[in-house]
């Protein structure tokens, strides 16, 4: 059997594969033959009929089975012949034209992998937050722990932001009721965002028992689009208000978040240990956008349009299945909706496998080992978790994955310009 391999436009190629008759119908013969040994059928013991009668049955199956067989054996070796990397699956068609009685043509129909160039960082530019972690920030951190198990009691007084309340509301627009406007026994944290800004503000100032009327514009884009943009009328009735009591930084509140002995030194000690990792993941994250975005605008390749069209693919149905699992109905999406989404991440892909391999920056186990240590260290039992890493390939290759992800950002940022930005912890974190 021969196979000639043309160039088509771009990374397709066409590669025509001939196979001779008389040894596709040896082989056909040959598995009919050995099928009839055991098959069974209507009228005869098992093993008994004809081969007549089995090739009349299964003749079409097995011809379909022997032809797939053969052009996927007979392209892998053209493969190998011309040292293709082929991106991609294959879609084989019967040549038009003239063929010789002795032998079948198929055209094979794929594209290739694209030759992937790495232009010169050396221009390119990257900032790197520094963060000086400091008591302060510990303390903050503490205060938000605190927050989480505050509790409330009732208080004699007005109502104040952070405040939990709880009322009765009517609300009306043009005079009339509408969906949702009326509640009876209605608690809320003034300022926790659960109501209308708006709404929230107004209840500031009132005692249990008091009655206020004010309006409320709804926001333009409220997902009630009979309600958006409209004024509203809320009557209230305050029927309680309570403060909250935030509880001490003590050797109880220690012993709650984890700190056995309830030493509150060890405590902290815990809580700035964990801070410095999410800043090192925190820096880690935009170090690698930048890198990925230097990587996308100095590399010149091709896209494989098959890559992409599975990569969009996928996207769609992992798109389908966390909204179904969220419980949104929604029509069936199309695979074009991720074109561009899908475009950039073979991109991406390619470039960093041209990197790993031309640079050997392949990841090496004490690196994957140092990784999941560092995931490991935020829960109580770090050598269990480590266990339940290495337990799993999936989990393992993804490790492996980010380890080989460092490893790139670690290369561009040797080869780009740093730029070291001193930053707070507040504007690491994006609430500066």
């Amino acid at each position: 059997m021969q196979a000639n391999l043309e160039v088509l436009e771009g990374l397709a190629r066409r590669l025509d594969i001939h196979v001779p008759m008389d040894q596709f119908e040896n082989e056909v013969q040959n598995r009919l033959k050995r099928l009839a040994r055991n098959v069974k059928m209507a009228g005869f013991r098992p093993g008994k009929a004809p081969l007549s009668a089995v090739a009349r049955q299964h003749g079409a199956e097995v011809r379909k089975e022997v032809l797939g067989e053969t052009l996927q054996a007979r392209f892998g070796e053209a493969v190998q012949t011309n040292q293709l990397k082929i991106a991609g699956y294959p879609s084989f068609e019967p040549r038009a034209g003239e063929t010789a009685a002795s032998e079948m043509v198929f055209s094979a129909y794929f594209e290739v992998y694209p030759e992937v160039k790495i232009g010169d960082l050396s221009a390119g530019k990257v900032r790197r937050p520094v963060v000086e972690l400091g008591d302060a920030d510990v303390a903050k951190t503490l205060e938000v722990l605190q927050k989480q198990r505050r509790t409330f009691e009732t208080v004699d007084r007005a109502a104040a932001l952070g405040d939990l309340v709880r009322f009765d509301f009517q609300g009306t627009v043009d005079g009339a009721p509408f969906d949702g406007g009326r509640g009876e026994d209605y608690s809320a944290v003034i300022g926790e965002g659960r109501l209308l800004q708006e709404f929230e503000q107004n209840l500031i100032g009132a005692k249990a028992g008091e009655a206020k009327g004010f309006d409320v514009t709804f926001p333009a884009d409220y997902p009630a689009k009979d309600l958006a943009g409209k004024t509203a009328h809320f009557e209230v009735q305050m029927k309680e208000v309570q403060a909250p009591v935030l509880p001490a930084i003590d050797a109880d509140f220690a012993r709650a978040l984890g700190v056995a002995d309830g030493d509150v030194e060890k405590l902290r000690a815990e809580v700035k240990d964990n801070l410095a990792r999410e800043v090192k993941r925190r820096v880690q994250a935009k170090l690698k956008e930048q890198a990925m975005e230097l990587l996308l605008q100095a590399a010149t390749l091709d896209l494989p349009k098959s890559l992409v069209a599975r990569e969009a693919e996928r996207l769609q149905k992992m798109t389908e299945a966390d909204m179904q699992s969220r419980g949104v109905q929604t029509a069936k999406l199309s695979p074009d909706m991720f074109t561009g989404q899908a475009e950039r991440r073979v991109r991406l892909g390619l470039i960093l496998a041209e990197i790993v391999q031309a640079n050997q920056l392949v990841a090496q186990p004490e690196q994957i080992r140092a990784l999941v240590a560092e995931q490991a260290q935020s829960y109580e039992n770090p050598e269990q978790v480590m266990q339940w890493y290495y337990q799993n390939p999936e989990r393992m290759q993804e490790i492996e994955s980010l380890v080989l992800e460092e490893n790139v950002v670690a290369w561009v940022t040797g080869q780009a310009q740093v730029e070291d930005v001193a930053t707070s912890f507040e504007e690491l974190m994006g609430r500066a």
